[in-house]
């Protein structure tokens, strides 16, 4: 069933701030960037671990799910032993990576603002 309704994002039951909640993560955007320059390339997700550094297995594993869950990567399993687990961007995860750029543009850009803004904040003189 599709619903096409505009939310209320101050509403913490919104479905949009809980999609962004979701999207909205360092890991997502990380796996996001990996994977669409991939596509429309499969990866295996041992080589995506090692293209998201710092990424644990578990936390890999979890927003590839989440992922998966909202239809923004495809999971293909080859039946093999150990299975060979593919991912891949669909066309409504490919969609998504446009704007996380955009954020990950914006916040290398302005890092050395927020640095002296935080180094202010915290009492220290900015270098």
């Amino acid at each position: 069933m599709t619903t096409s309704r505009t939310g209320d994002l101050l509403d913490p039951l919104c479905p949009t701030r809980q999609l962004l909640d979701r999207i909205g993560t360092k890991w997502t955007s990380m796996v996001v960037k990996v994977l669409a320059e991939q596509a429309p390339d499969e990866l295996r997700f041992a080589e995506l671990r090692r293209r998201a550094p710092g990424i644990s297995q578990k936390m890999l594993s979890v927003t590839l799910q989440s992922l998966a869950r909202d239809g923004l990567v495809a999971r293909r399993v080859e039946p093999t032993v150990p299975p060979a687990v593919h991912y891949r961007l669909t066309d409504l995860g490919l969609s998504l990576e446009a704007p996380l750029s955009a954020l990950r543009t914006w916040a290398e850009t302005h890092m050395p603002e927020i640095d002296r803004n935080n180094q202010l904040a915290d009492g220290v003189t900015p270098r």
